[in-house]
């Protein structure tokens, strides 16, 4: 008798290692744990935003379209709920993805209106904030990166055979990853450049 209960926890068990559902799973978590580090960056960028808006408005508050773009585009960012619930569902993405590239044209926009200031260049706290944001994006790059590479491994294991069919039988979708046309926006960093300021003509 326990010879036939081994044998048949041995069957089930080299069918559930076969049938892929180990390493859905394994791949589902990757997803996730890559995900969370997305918006840990994510987080990051946005919470400097608050200082580096104050610092430019010390230096240049009639710049009001650029500062009320750049706290509208946080205020949006804020308002979308990054659940886990959000890796599943293409069209909560595409939103998310929208408002972070918003977030980071208008980000791109108060750098360019910072190069029109020399004083504040040289402010000293908004050149770390500056450098801050420049590392952040750097990181958000590699972190997206290892996303779309997690999210890839994972759509080819739900769609090959087969897998496909325990991914079937335990409701395991393939999941939306960045899209090329926000790729292209969101990954590019602020303009970040020391030059002096030419000298005003006379």
């Amino acid at each position: 008798m326990r010879f036939r209960f081994a044998a048949v926890f041995l069957i089930i068990a080299l069918s559930v290692s076969g049938c892929g559902y180990n390493t859905l799973q394994r791949l589902d978590e990757e997803v996730k744990a890559a995900w969370a580090e997305v918006l840990n960056q994510y987080q990051r960028r946005a919470d400097l935003v608050p200082n580096l808006a104050n610092v430019v408005k010390g230096y240049a508050s009639h710049e009001r379209e650029v500062l009320t773009q750049v706290t509208e585009a946080r205020a949006k960012v804020g308002t979308i709920q990054a659940t886990p619930e959000l890796l599943n569902d293409p069209e909560a993405m595409a939103r998310f993805q929208a408002a972070q590239g918003q977030l980071g044209s208008a980000l791109n926009r108060l750098m360019v209106v910072a190069e029109n200031y020399p004083t504040l260049k040289a402010d000293g706290v908004f050149r770390d904030l500056q450098a801050q944001l420049e590392g952040t994006e750097n990181r958000t790059t590699v972190a997206r990166n290892r996303y779309i590479k997690g999210v890839q491994e994972y759509n080819v294991k739900v769609r090959s055979f087969p897998s496909n069919l325990t991914a079937m039988l335990f409701g395991m979708a393939p999941k939306p990853s960045f899209t090329v046309s926000d790729e292209a926006e969101i990954s590019r960093a602020p303009k970040v450049d020391f030059a002096p300021a030419p000298a005003p003509s006379r």
